[in-house]
């Protein structure tokens, strides 16, 4: 048999989770994270069986703030912007060397 179908198996999940007026709410957060907790069995695990694959929550950007921090550094934020997160090696010389870029 060329295809066999118990050998599928379906896409990574995800959870919607939201308030339906669009407020900001620390019940929200808590309750996406104890559904992400509970999608382990939906994403991929490293051979190290603790690295995950990197999902995590998408959260509104606290747009106030950041037009804070950037005034504040005399920076002026066009009305769309974006916003990256990044995570620097542990090594502190190669952890600057990065930050350089």
């Amino acid at each position: 048999m060329l295809y066999d179908k118990s050998l599928e198996r379906d896409n990574c999940g995800f959870g919607l989770i939201a308030h339906i007026e669009g407020e900001p709410s620390h019940k929200v957060v808590r309750t996406a994270i104890h559904a992400l907790a509970r999608m382990q069995h939906r994403g991929a695990i490293l051979a190290d069986g603790k690295t995950g694959d990197g999902c995590g929550l998408l959260l509104q950007k606290p747009d106030r703030f950041f037009r804070i921090v950037a005034e504040e550094r005399g920076w002026r934020l066009a009305k769309n912007y974006a916003v990256g997160m990044l995570f620097l090696n542990k090594d502190p010389e190669l952890a600057a060397a990065a930050a350089m870029l």
